[in-house]
């Protein structure tokens, strides 16, 4: 009984479980460059050999800067200088993988958990 139950749900936990998109184009977060940590940004599109990204810079004597948005997957993990309000900062772009993963915590398949756990228990 409950086999044949969570059979049913396999599509949904799948769904959950699995990012939107792990190959081809996606869609980003994409913010400026700013120096306030909270950077609720816009979508963008990514091409298909682009990645989501978040970028943190660094400079002595000053605040941390960020930025997010798509960038080319060879870039990822590279510190570059930058230059934002006169100051010369190292920015290293982290990259993620999936639909909207630079939008930051929670991120899509746990969110979607979260909300699937009271059905889920309903069926256990």
């Amino acid at each position: 009984m409950v086999l044949g139950r969570l059979l049913l749900l396999l599509p949904l936990l799948l769904a959950i479980a699995l990012p939107w998109a792990t190959t081809g184009a996606k869609d980003c977060v994409f913010c400026e460059l700013t120096d306030s940590l909270s950077c609720p940004g816009t979508h963008m599109s990514c091409g298909e050999d682009e990645d989501c990204f978040i970028g943190h810079g660094v400079a002595q004597g000053v605040g941390p800067i960020l930025n997010k948005g798509c960038v080319h997957s060879t870039s990822c993990g590279r510190e570059e200088p930058v230059s934002y309000m006169g100051v010369t900062y190292t920015l290293t772009s982290t990259c993620c993988y999936g639909h909207m993963c630079n939008r930051g915590p929670p991120g899509p398949a746990t969110t979607g958990l979260l909300l699937a756990l009271p059905l889920l228990q309903r069926f256990l």
